[in-house]
């Protein structure tokens, strides 16, 4: 049988270690502040999130096929298949071009295995189904019964998040100018998931950051499956004494044994802007 290696994309925004332990394979996205390109490898998060907090307009692009063919080549040649778990499609054209760099390799490497799944999921929603899948492999799953896995399980893969600052929302056209500005004035808060087919959806609000936070983990006793066998994962854009806050709660009031918290990576926080904070688990639904 031969080895393989999960591939993913930086959207998963899970701590280095989390990417070491796993021998996880990452291909990066493109990040640009102010018009110029960033190397989200050494761009501090914290610096980042200051700058977006001082002004600066970032953006996002997805790699092409050809760079995903670059990262894939020296794993086919060295004997190794491939299983690539993509950033949800709702959000970015990144899987669909991991999908076509593959099917062109697969052509080239008829005897390797090469899977890819549209997984639907955002930041460490993605970041947590890969961990997941990572641990099956380490535990002896075969790549059919890793990627079979995933399939199975992405469907009860829930995000919940809130943001701080509404005009991040109202640039990338998830709310109208005026909702943002009235919202701002008022303290709303909007409560969001991520849909079945990877779309952000608005689905409540509240008033006032403390609120939001306890939303969160109302949301996680509402819809997580055995809360108290789960890893649970959290991220934050720059705001670790909030994420660490709803940790606490969830390990004290659901027992949950173990919850991964992160950073919002660059690259989803360009979107999401400081102050954002997300729950992620396994649910009876999306």
């Amino acid at each position: 049988m031969a080895e393989f290696v999960i591939f993913a994309d930086s959207s998963v925004d899970l701590p280095l270690e989390e990417i070491n332990r796993y021998g996880l394979q990452i291909i990066n996205l493109h990040l640009f502040v102010s018009g110029k390109e960033e190397d989200i490898d050494t761009l501090d998060s914290h610096a980042f999130y200051e700058r977006l907090r001082a002004g600066d307009v970032a953006s996002t692009s997805a790699p092409s096929p050809e760079e995903y063919s670059e990262k894939m080549l020296p794993v086919l040649e060295s004997g190794k298949d491939i299983l690539y778990l993509g950033f949800s499609e709702g959000l970015s054209c990144s899987y669909n071009n991991g999908k076509l760099a593959m099917e062109e390799l697969a052509e080239k490497y008829p005897h390797r295995k090469l899977y890819h799944v549209s997984t639907g999921c955002a930041s460490t929603g993605h970041g947590l189904l890969t961990v997941l899948a990572a641990r099956k492999q380490q535990a002896g799953a075969t790549i059919e019964e890793v990627r079979d896995w995933v399939n199975e399980n992405l469907p009860h893969l829930v995000h919940w998040f809130t943001v701080d600052d509404l005009m991040f929302l109202k640039r990338g056209g998830r709310i109208s100018a005026v909702t943002a500005v009235a919202g701002t004035m008022l303290g709303i808060k909007p409560i969001l998931h991520v849909d079945d087919e990877g779309h952000l959806i608005n689905m409540s609000k509240v008033r006032g950051r403390k609120a939001s936070l306890e939303t969160m983990v109302d949301k996680v006793k509402e819809y997580a499956i055995k809360p108290e066998t789960q890893t649970m994962a959290i991220c934050h854009g720059d705001c670790p004494e909030e994420a660490e806050w709803i940790a606490e709660k969830l390990k004290a009031e659901l027992k949950v044994p173990e919850v991964i918290i992160s950073p919002t990576g660059t690259v989803i926080g360009a979107h999401s802007g400081p102050g954002t904070i997300a729950v992620f688990f396994l649910g009876t639904q999306r």
